[in-house]
């Protein structure tokens, strides 16, 4: 039971864009820790654009996820780890099939902490050379989100049968479940 000070109240939010944003939002929503994650636009040059836009290429914004996250339970580092094991960070303007600036692989930081931390997990990873190719994550500030249109949002759980859902993005949860089953809320649930 909370006490409600303010220590135990603290969230935090993150900003990551890794391709398609309907493969993102069902993975970080599982983690223990997170509070919320809403998908939408960031890291462009204009105000409110619509997936219309921004499929476009023209407006500059990346598909984000907006993350909500208690630093007590879940640590920004551990949510880069998860961003990082989840998508391809070496391909520039793509994940999979999905082809378009709006695909980029970008951490928008809330703060020099968050930016120090990106930094260093990707210095590390860089290190480790995880991929043949090197690491083209954009680490940049965070200007402003624009929340997606409503349908966009738990596009998964809300549409599992669509083709899309079955053939990408059901299979990413598959294997983000069975590689942080310690850190899911509810490890016994399904998708």
């Amino acid at each position: 039971m909370s006490d409600g000070s303010a220590e135990e109240d603290r969230t935090e939010l993150a900003t990551l864009g890794g391709g398609c944003f309907w493969c993102l939002q069902p993975l970080f929503d599982q983690l223990k820790g997170v509070d919320s994650v809403e998908v939408g636009y960031a890291g462009g040059r204009i105000k409110k654009p619509s997936y219309e836009m921004v499929c476009t290429g023209l407006t500059g914004h990346a598909e984000v996820v907006q993350i909500r996250f208690h630093p007590e339970t879940i640590s920004y580092e551990e949510i880069l780890q998860v961003f990082f094991t989840m998508h391809d960070p070496t391909t520039p303007n793509r994940q999979g099939a999905d082809v378009g600036t709006q695909y980029r692989s970008i951490i928008l930081f809330h703060s020099e902490a968050q930016k120090a931390a990106a930094q260093k997990v990707i210095q590390e990873l860089t290190s480790k050379r995880l991929w043949d190719d090197p690491i083209v994550t954009q680490v940049v500030p965070f200007g402003a989100f624009y929340r997606a249109e409503d349908y966009h949002q738990d596009y998964f759980r809300k549409n599992p049968g669509q083709g899309y859902c079955r053939a990408v993005v059901a299979p990413k949860v598959a294997k983000f479940r069975s590689k942080y089953l310690q850190q899911l809320k509810d490890p016994k649930a399904v998708g």
